[in-house]
């Protein structure tokens, strides 16, 4: 038998069914606008941040800058400009503490460069995606020493964005890097995964050494390393460039100095030099700071006259090998076209083993 509802059951059916399309409308409105409002506050305050950050990027990439910044936020509940400040933050507190024209801007350079070097075009190995040069095996590879120094700088910037993956971390801190010591801005796409170990890690062996014995041995070495990640001689000399900015530390890679006058800015001024002065081998150092210099004791390495500038040998083949001493005159000449060839090919860099994943 079947029982009829009440009146009064119907009423209270028919007002829970209205409460709830109303809710359903209510929440099917807000969100929209909701987004929308974020949307906007995320482009004001980028905007107020950029007018206020001259480091952060030329004007005439303002607009776009701001667009990606909204839509990275949106999608991956990461604010770039907030990770930026926080990275420069690091940057600026180290140099006044070191107070001696020294700074981590080259060691976060390398340390982008070196998480995204291991990538082969061959197999689609290595690469940026993973962050696993924080993990053995690739933590202790020889080229990696002295990368923990800016590992742990960058973990206050790590525990401040917790949606900020160590991968992205690490290579938009090269980024940053570039473009705090005036260099051209850097195309970077966030999304890279971590990894919880490094058993994706391919052999050691994947990134360049600064010596092979002699110039052909050093050139060709060169070419493999880089043709193995997918550059041409162009774009393996453009990217050398970026030894205009940091050192050579004697406990980290054995050899020691600057290459760049003024090693925290970014500029031409290594092929200038390559070209213009005169490099011979090193023979003595002052080890003690006291003036007193004795015989040198690490890998060989090329001294300007005055000793207080440095060149490798893998710097030396590029202007020794016919065809990438071109690229060294053409750089030398055109810092302009130096900075938009960096810009592309140090973001193609960063992306290895993360836009074809």
């Amino acid at each position: 038998m079947t029982v009829e509802p009440s009146k009064q059951e119907e009423k209270i059916e028919s007002k829970r069914r209205n409460s709830s399309k109303t809710k359903s409308e209510i929440k099917h409105f807000l969100l929209p606008k909701f987004t929308i409002y974020l949307s906007i506050f995320v482009l004001i305050v980028s905007i107020a941040f950029m007018f206020n950050n001259p480091h952060y990027v030329n004007d005439t990439n303002t607009f776009s800058v701001v667009v990606s910044d909204v839509s990275i936020f949106i999608h991956h509940r990461i604010y770039p400009p907030s990770v930026r400040k926080s990275i420069v933050k690091i940057i600026e507190e180290d140099l006044n503490r070191r107070n001696d024209g020294t700074s981590l801007i080259g060691t976060f350079v390398r340390l982008a460069w070196h998480a995204s070097g291991t990538y082969s075009v061959m197999d689609g190995s290595g690469g940026s995606n993973g962050g696993r040069i924080r993990h053995a095996p690739e933590k202790g590879w020889d080229a990696n020493a002295g990368l923990n120094v800016a590992m742990d700088a960058l973990e206050p910037v790590k525990a401040q964005h917790s949606n900020l993956s160590y991968a992205d971390l690490y290579t938009f801190a090269g980024k940053v890097a570039v473009e705090y010591a005036g260099g051209p801005l850097i195309p970077f796409r966030f999304g890279r995964l971590d990894d919880e170990d490094g058993e994706k890690s391919p052999q050691d062996g994947r990134l360049p050494d600064a010596d092979k014995g002699t110039d052909n041995k050093t050139a060709k070495h060169m070419r493999d390393i880089f043709q193995r990640l997918g550059f041409n001689d162009r774009e393996m000399v453009c990217l050398m460039g970026a030894h205009t900015l940091g050192r050579c530390h004697i406990d980290r890679s054995g050899y020691w100095g600057p290459w760049n006058k003024a090693e925290n800015k970014f500029n031409n001024a290594l092929f200038k030099f390559l070209l213009d002065m005169q490099w011979t081998i090193k023979k003595k150092h002052d080890y003690d700071g006291n003036g007193k210099k004795t015989k040198w004791k690490g890998p060989k390495q090329y001294e300007n006259p005055s000793g207080e500038l440095m060149m490798l040998p893998s710097c030396m083949a590029t202007i020794r090998d016919t065809k990438m001493k071109e690229y060294v005159e053409l750089y030398a000449k055109d810092e302009k076209l130096f900075f938009d060839d960096f810009a592309l090919v140090f973001g193609k860099l960063l992306a290895l083993g993360f836009e074809q994943g």
